[in-house]
């Protein structure tokens, strides 16, 4: 989800669409929330590893 979300910042940028910039930040914020609550311990969607 990190990965997917850089990518569309990255296109968003070059290519100067605002909704792929958006949709970019969005992905990359939930990416780390989601990595940092499976690496505490917490279940994430039913597994214990996000990853």
């Amino acid at each position: 989800m990190i990965i997917l979300g850089i990518i569309l910042l990255v296109i968003g940028y070059v290519a100067g669409f605002a909704i792929l910039w958006t949709i970019g930040i969005i992905l990359v914020v939930i990416g780390i929330i989601l990595w940092i609550l499976g690496s505490v311990g917490h279940k994430v969607g039913g597994r214990r590893h996000y990853w």
